[in-house]
C-alpha cells in the first residue's frame, strides 16, 4: 500500500557552522540511551544529545516499575508466557526469552549503581503485580516513582563516567555515507542547538562511528496522552527519512486508567498506575457496576488492550449518562497516599481524595509498540545506526506490551548495545550523500493533527475515521514548506506528521483486530494476519508491506 502524502525528506534548517567527532553519539536521555552511553563509556568517547533537560523524557514519569522474575514461586516460563499472551501472537519468542532471562541481572545492575528499590522488612525487594502478569514481579521505588529513581541513578552514573552531555539540542537528520563496500551507513547526525524558547542558535554536525537512537515513543501524536511533551517520535521519524524500515506502527497502547480531567483536557494526563489495580482497586461504571467482571479471566488485571477496549464499550453505551470516562474504586487500599504519593498528589490537585472518592479515568495514548526495526542489541538494517528503547521494534512487545516490560527492556537492550560498541565499532567512513526537499510543518497545525489522531485513530478504529485521518494528514503534508521558521516546535510538528502518516497507513492496511489495533469493520483476529507490517519512506512516499 502506498501512502500518497509527499512528506519532507529532511528538516529545513540553517547550514552547519560547527562539527564534533566522537566514537558514539547517543540521541535521547531516557533509560535506554543512558544505559547504552554508560556501558560504552569506559572504552569509547560518547556524546549524548537531548533536546531538553537530561530527565525530560518518559522514563522519569514511569510509575509501575520494572518487571523481573525475583520471587521463588515465579519462574522465567511464566514471564515468557505472560509476555507472549499480551503480545497477541506477534512477539518474537527468542527476543522475549532473552529479555526475561536478563531482567533479574538488570535489576541487580541498577541496584549496584545506587538505585534504591522498595523493600519489605526481612523479605527483601518488594514486588507488586500489574495487568497481564500472573505473578507479583514488579520492582518499584518510592511507591509510584520507579522511573524517577531509575532516571536519577543513570543520570548520576553517566555524568560520573564522563559522558559528554549536550542539552537543549535537537537531532535533526542522519548523515549518510558509504562504507568500503559501497553500502549506505550512518556516519553522524545534524544537530540544532536551541535557546530556552526553542529557537535555533546554531546548527552543527556530530560525526561518529555509531549513531544510537534512543529518543522514545510518539505519544504526543495524540491530543490525550500520558507521555510528557518531549515525546514526539523524533528518532523514529529521522530513521524513516533516511529510508530505514519501521514496523508495527499501528500498535499503540492506550493505558486504560489515565486521570480524566474533563472533556477539554489535552496534552499530558496523569497516569493512574496499574499497580493500583494490582493492590485491589476495581474499575466501575457510573452505576457502580464492575467493568471487567466476567470479561476476562484476569478481571481488572487483564492486559491493557483488553481493559481499554472494555472501558471504551462502557463509554460507548453511555452507562449512567456518562460517555467519556469510568471510575476506579481504590477506597479499599490501606495507606494509599503512602503507597502511591505521586498519584495521590495528582488526584488531590483535581480535588479528588482516593481514600474517599472514586477516581475518574479514561484510556489515553501511552506506549508505542512499534518503531525502527532492530534486535535486542540495537542493530538495524543501516550500518552504523542502532536503536534501543521505545523507539525500537525488537519483537518483544508484539501487538501489545506487557506492563512494566519497557523499562526493563530499555536497561537490558541499552546495556547490551553499549557493551557491544565498547568491543567493536563500525568502520569510519566519510559523508557522501546529499538529500534535498527540506521542509517543515508550521507548529500552528499541530493541534489539528493531534485532534484528528485522537478522534479517528484511537482505541477503536472505523473505516471512515481512518479515511478522514488520512485526508487530514494529506492536507497538512501539502502545507509543509522550506519557508517555515526552524524552531523546536516546527521540528516536532513535522516529525509528528511523519509518524501519524505511518500510523494511519499501517492501521488502514491491517484488516483485522489484534492487540492494540481494533477495527469496527474487521473485528476478528485472523491467522492470515499473524505477521508484521513494515513502512518505508521512498522519496517522501510511505510504502506499507
Amino acid at each position: 500500500m502506498l501512502a500518497s502524502s509527499a512528506l519532507p525528506r529532511r528538516l529545513a534548517a540553517a547550514a552547519p557552522s560547527w562539527s564534533v567527532d566522537t566514537d558514539v553519539v547517543v540521541l535521547g536521555s531516557g533509560a535506554a540511551g543512558l544505559s547504552a552511553a554508560l556501558a560504552a563509556r569506559p572504552v569509547r568517547e560518547v556524546v549524548l544529545v537531548t533536546k531538553d533537560a537530561l530527565d525530560a523524557g518518559s522514563t522519569n514519569w514511569a510509575q509501575g516499575g520494572l518487571a523481573a522474575v525475583l520471587d521463588p514461586s515465579d519462574g522465567i516460563e511464566n514471564h515468557v508466557r505472560d509476555t507472549i499472551e499480551a503480545g497477541a501472537g506477534l512477539c518474537d519468542e527468542a527476543a522475549v526469552r532473552l529479555l526475561v532471562s536478563e531482567a533479574p541481572t538488570a535489576i541487580s545492575y541498577l541496584t549496584r549503581l545506587g538505585a534504591s528499590f522498595d523493600q519489605v522488612a526481612d523479605e527483601g525487594v518488594a514486588l507488586t503485580r500489574e495487568g497481564g502478569h500472573s505473578h507479583r514481579r514488579l520492582v518499584h521505588a518510592g511507591g509510584d516513582r520507579s522511573g524517577a529513581e531509575v532516571q536519577r541513578t543513570l543520570d548520576e552514573s553517566v555524568r560520573l563516567a564522563g559522558v559528554k552531555v549536550i542539552e537543549q539540542a535537537f537531532a535533526l537528520d542522519l548523515e549518510i555515507g558509504r562504507d568500503s563496500k559501497g553500502q549506505r551507513c550512518a556516519v553522524g547526525v545534524r544537530v540544532a542547538l536551541l535557546d530556552e524558547a526553542g529557537h535555533v542558535e546554531s546548527v552543527g554536525v556530530i560525526t561518529a562511528r555509531a549513531v544510537v537512537i534512543a529518543t522514545g515513543g510518539y505519544g504526543q501524536v495524540y491530543a490525550s496522552t500520558s507521555n510528557p511533551p518531549a515525546v514526539t517520535g523524533d528518532g523514529v521519524a529521522m530513521a524513516m527519512r533516511a529510508g530505514v524500515a519501521v514496523s508495527d506502527m499501528e500498535f499503540i497502547q492506550f493505558h486504560p486508567t489515565v486521570l480524566w480531567l474533563g472533556a477539554d483536557a489535552i496534552g499530558q494526563q496523569a497516569l493512574i498506575s496499574e499497580a493500583v489495580r494490582g493492590e485491589g482497586a476495581k474499575l466501575v461504571d457510573a452505576r457502580g457496576e464492575s467493568v471487567m467482571d466476567g470479561r476476562h479471566r484476569l478481571g481488572d488485571l487483564a492486559a491493557r488492550d483488553v481493559v481499554a477496549a472494555e472501558i471504551h464499550k462502557v463509554m460507548a453505551r453511555s452507562v449512567g449518562g456518562i460517555d467519556d470516562h469510568v471510575f476506579l474504586d481504590a477506597r479499599s487500599i490501606d495507606r494509599f497516599a503512602q503507597r502511591f504519593p505521586t498519584i495521590t498528589a495528582a488526584c488531590l490537585a483535581a480535588e479528588i481524595d482516593p481514600s474517599r472518592d472514586l477516581i475518574p479515568v479514561a484510556p489515553a495514548a501511552h506506549y508505542a509498540c512499534g518503531g525502527v526495526l532492530a534486535n535486542l542489541n540495537g542493530a538495524t538494517e543501516l550500518r552504523g545506526l542502532f536503536v534501543v528503547g521505545e523507539a525500537a521494534c525488537t519483537g518483544v512487545h508484539g501487538a501489545n506490551r506487557l506492563a512494566s516490560n519497557s523499562l526493563t527492556e530499555s536497561v537490558v537492550a541499552g546495556t547490551r548495545l553499549g557493551r557491544d560498541l565498547s568491543w567493536s565499532l563500525p568502520e569510519r567512513t566519510d559523508y557522501v550523500e546529499s538529500v534535498e526537499q527540506p521542509a517543515l510543518l508550521d507548529a500552528a497545525w499541530r493541534t489539528e493533527l493531534r485532534s484528528a489522531m485522537s478522534k479517528y485513530v484511537g482505541v477503536l478504529r472505523t473505516p471512515q475515521g481512518l479515511r478522514d485521518a488520512a485526508e487530514c494528514l494529506e492536507r497538512l503534508a501539502d502545507k509543509c514548506s522550506s519557508d517555515v521558521a526552524p524552531t523546536r516546535s516546527s521540528f516536532e510538528a513535522t516529525n509528528l506528521l511523519t509518524i501519524a502518516t505511518a500510523v494511519v497507513a499501517s492501521a488502514s492496511s491491517r484488516h483485522e483486530s489484534r492487540g492494540c489495533h481494533r477495527r469496527t469493520d474487521y473485528v476478528e483476529t485472523l491467522e492470515s494476519w499473524r505477521r508484521h507490517q513494515s513502512v518505508r519512506d521512498v522519496d517522501g512516499e510511505l510504502i506499507v508491506t
